[in-house]
């Protein structure tokens, strides 16, 4: 029943993990609930978690159980818990500690036996030096440390991911298949992935539903696959008039950012294996052009992205970008930027873009 925290890039699988975890376990047959904390409004959070009482707050009509107590005797998979606020990460550390907790509006102490497995794609240890993550908390949830490597490091994992994604798929769309040949499994290995599990999992979705056959052939995977995100080429942005010009700087930025974030979290990752040790590591020098636009510049003048620039600066111009195409619509921004909507909102604070 020890604690377990799960860390890796987005899409690499934790909740898999998580859910093989409570499957090989004493709890298997009993509930596995879960939770994406990112997803929920800072409001809504506490509620979800802990349940409340009748009245307990406009439109409460009546008591409400939260997650820890459906997962009462079992598991509770609490996904994105780097982004948790304080105030309910004080209450986590109590369950944690005791496994009490009060619900919202509640003076009832509950009392549940829970098992409690957390995943991030966040580097918690720099979010407690930064003190965006309590101390405490992490040593609580960090008793039994797993890290996800990519999917493009583990190789040896996607035959069996990709014979388990075809057998749920297939039952889930009412579909008989035989499997997949060797020459297109042979091509699944061998491709980048750098979307992980996740974009591994949306692809076989996709061939289960679309292919003719009884089986995956080679000939059903998408060229794109095999090619990886491809080479970022100088492109020319419509101007600010028409839709295409923010849409295209998005996805610019996006691939931009993503390339970036991979190196950054590999070289920490790294760190944190050795700390007493330095390390040289060699990054990609594939770096992004600059992008052009005709909106508030003239000419050819290069205006979002440049090489050099750091980290913290291009997420800064990917948030810009995503507000503007959505006209400051933050749910929807935070949709495209694949971030709960918390996330946005603080890093719109922290980058003064109110």
């Amino acid at each position: 029943s020890s604690t377990v925290l799960i860390q890796g890039q987005s899409g690499t699988g934790k909740e898999l993990v998580a859910k093989g975890i409570h499957d090989l376990s004493p709890r298997r047959g009993k509930p596995f609930i879960a939770v994406n904390c990112a997803a929920l409004a800072e409001t809504l959070l506490e509620s979800e978690l802990f349940g409340h009482e009748k009245g307990a707050f406009t439109g409460a009509a009546e008591r409400r159980l939260g997650r820890f107590e459906l997962a009462d005797t079992g598991t509770i998979f609490l996904d994105e818990i780097g982004e948790i606020p304080p105030a309910t990460q004080v209450k986590l550390l109590r369950v944690l500690e005791s496994r009490t907790f009060f619900r919202v509006g509640g003076v009832q102490p509950i009392k549940v036996d829970v098992r409690v497995i957390a995943a991030t794609n966040r580097a918690l240890r720099e979010a407690v030096a930064l003190g965006e993550f309590r101390d405490d908390l992490y040593y609580r949830l960090n008793v039994l440390n797993i890290y996800l490597p990519p999917l493009s490091e583990r190789r040896e994992d996607i035959p069996l991911l990709v014979r388990r994604f075809i057998r749920e798929l297939a039952r889930q769309h009412d579909r008989t298949f035989r499997g997949i040949t060797p020459e297109a499994m042979q091509r699944l290995v061998s491709a980048p992935w750098p979307g992980n599990v996740r974009q591994l999992r949306n692809l076989i979705e996709s061939m289960v539903v679309l292919a003719p056959g009884a089986e995956i052939r080679a000939s059903d995977i998408p060229a794109d696959i095999l090619e990886g995100p491809g080479t970022l080429l100088p492109m020319r942005l419509q101007s600010q008039g028409g839709h295409g010009m923010a849409g295209q700087e998005l996805e610019f930025i996006l691939r931009s950012l993503v390339d970036l974030k991979l190196q950054v979290e590999e070289l920490r990752r790294r760190l944190d294996d050795h700390p007493q040790r330095v390390q040289v590591i060699e990054l990609s020098d594939h770096s992004p052009v600059d992008v052009i636009s005709d909106g508030d510049h003239d000419g050819d003048q290069p205006v979002v992205y440049r090489s050099g620039m750091t980290m913290a600066e291009v997420e800064k111009a990917a948030i810009e970008a995503a507000l503007r195409e959505y006209q400051g619509n933050r749910r929807r921004a935070a949709e495209v930027l694949d971030i709960g909507e918390r996330t946005l909102y603080r890093k719109i604070k922290a980058y003064h873009l109110e």
